[in-house]
């Protein structure tokens, strides 16, 4: 007789797996139906067992929103530029807006949490605007670091505008918002004098 998934677990597995339960939950139902029972019933233990390893369906979200974060730092990291700077700072924009495409439930978890494990997690993808931001400002941190918002609030605003449907639907409407997100970018990058930014 096979295992059951019950029997699969032994210490330290079962916070990973709930993890993962909820990741799966959320990316089928979205946030605001999720339940740590349901995680808990998916993978076959009981629903007081969470509480072993969180507080509340709070820490969990958490959790999930730390492993989210991890994802988007592979799907950044999987888009591929060229070697100068500016498209490396394109492709940063383009892997930002098709995960946000690809796991929408997963990206509003992310943008609505915030923790210093979180922090962490993303902290990759914070690095590669600032550090495709500083190459283009010349070394100044100052420009840098207002021409990197302005760069990351044009990925994460043309995400807002896909899942709002401003593209239309399906994968055309993916491979739209992220050429019009490339598109911006490099608007910002040729205009970036206008925002104090200049070359050294």
């Amino acid at each position: 007789m096979p295992p059951t998934k019950r029997q699969t677990y032994h210490h330290g597995d079962l916070r990973a797996a709930l993890i993962d339960s909820a990741l799966e939950l959320i990316a089928e139902q979205g946030v605001q139906a999720f339940s740590m029972a349901e995680a808990s019933r998916r993978i076959g233990v009981a629903v007081s067992a969470p509480y072993r390893h969180f507080a509340d369906r709070d820490e969990l979200l958490s959790a999930v929103a730390v492993r989210a974060g991890e994802l988007l730092v592979a799907a950044v990291t999987a888009e591929r530029g060229g070697r100068a700077p500016e498209d490396r700072l394109v492709a940063v924009v383009r892997g930002y807006v098709r995960f946000a495409a690809r796991h929408r439930a997963l990206f509003e978890a992310l943008s609505g949490s915030w923790s210093p494990d979180l922090e962490r997690a993303s902290q990759p993808v914070k690095e590669a605007f600032r550090s495709g931001a500083m190459d283009l400002s010349g070394g100044d941190p100052v420009a840098a670091e207002s021409f990197g918002l302005a760069v990351a609030a044009t990925a994460h605003g043309h995400a807002g505008l896909l899942h709002l449907g401003m593209f239309g639907a399906g994968e055309q409407a993916v491979d739209l918002a992220v050429r019009r997100a490339a598109d911006a970018t490099l608007a910002l990058i040729a205009g970036r004098s206008r925002l104090g930014v200049t070359t050294g």
